[in-house]
């Protein structure tokens, strides 16, 4: 850390010209994740409208740390600094607890500086500096094999025969991208009406498609012929993301996630991944339950705040009962409606 401190270190805002360093830093980062990339930056500023600071620390001209933040000014939530908003995390990367204190240091004049009521950072890693911080959120994990038949003979025989089970029911799973997100997006509006949450716009997705080309796919379970349920999933290094999952309410009794789960897991061993982040849970909430027959362990996320505006930490989530009316309103609320309205909401809501 000495040296860090002896050597000048400048703290700046990098560019899109500048994204090649930015990205390569984190391939180099053994605490780097998929959603620092630099390319959510226009995917937020595309289809959402939002500023964002892209902080850089630099020793020598080189990258030495980072933080990515969006800006969501929002009606409902007030004016909020994320990293990152949308997404199951972001967070901060630097060489050393020097680094990143100065990163911090500069993260709070921003927040002074945009007048926002707070900034979250969601992290896989807690900060060294002492911040309020929430602990609610779990990342499930599963580590990999090449063989997906060890895994398979690492499950409980009732998780196995679950399985069989839902093949027996005409399930089958198709992968792909672009030829899918039609029927990817009509299955997530409905699955997430009925869950009383906001959609986001089709071109969100097709933004991420386009750029992450070889980092994104897309899993369709059908059965027979109908399309019932459906995930999203970003792909760095050799971690799986599960970014976004839903089924369409009326089919959940055949429960056909437990055959799209496993090809999803078979496609990642096939493909050389060693860990599999099944997504963002509620501690102790349904999603960890399921995840935990894959044998899935809890990795606890760290969402740690720099208060501005806000004396407290804020309680947006679903099991907040102030929001209990909206969110049952919604679920009544024709799809047409929700798809059409949705994407004004979801944008505000980190």
């Amino acid at each position: 850390m000495g040296t860090d401190i002896n050597k000048r270190t400048r703290i700046r805002c990098y560019s899109a010209n500048e994204a090649l360093n930015w990205d390569q830093y984190l391939i180099k980062h053994s605490q780097s994740n998929f959603y620092q990339r630099y390319s959510w930056k226009g995917i937020n500023e595309r289809n959402f409208e939002h500023d964002c600071y892209y902080i850089g620390a630099e020793q020598d001209n080189q990258l030495v740390g980072l933080l990515p933040i969006v800006f969501v000014k929002s009606r409902l939530f007030g004016k909020i600094l994320s990293s990152m908003p949308f997404v199951n995390f972001g967070g901060l990367c630097a060489n050393s607890e020097y680094i990143s204190k100065l990163i911090l240091d500069e993260a709070k004049d921003l927040v002074k500086k945009c007048d926002a009521d707070y900034l979250e950072i969601r992290s896989l890693y807690p900060l060294t500096e002492a911040l309020p911080t929430s602990l609610n959120k779990i990342s499930m994990s599963l580590d990999l094999d090449p063989d997906p038949d060890v895994i398979w003979a690492a499950f409980k025989s009732k998780h196995r025969t679950n399985i069989r089970r839902v093949y027996k029911e005409g399930v089958h799973v198709k992968q792909g991208a672009h030829e899918l997100l039609d029927i990817f997006y009509n299955l997530m509006a409905e699955s997430w009406k009925y869950l009383g949450t906001p959609i986001y716009k089709k071109s969100y997705f097709l933004d991420i498609l386009n750029s992450f080309p070889n980092e994104v796919k897309i899993f369709v379970a059908y059965q027979n012929d109908k399309p019932i349920a459906t995930a999203f999933n970003g792909y760095y290094k050799d971690t799986v993301e599960g970014m976004w999952a839903g089924a369409l309410p009326q089919y959940r009794k055949i429960q056909p996630n437990y055959a799209l789960y496993w090809e999803m897991i078979k496609d990642a061993c096939e493909n050389g991944c060693l860990q599999y982040h099944l997504g963002r849970s509620s501690a102790e909430g349904g999603a960890e339950a399921f995840k935990k027959k894959w044998n899935a362990y809890s990795k606890q996320l760290h969402w740690q705040y720099i208060l501005n505006k806000s004396h407290d930490i804020p309680q947006l989530n679903v099991n907040n009962p102030k929001y209990q009316l909206a969110i049952n309103m919604w679920t009544k609320m024709p799809l047409r409606f929700t798809t059409i309205v949705g994407p004004i909401l979801a944008k505000s809501i980190p």
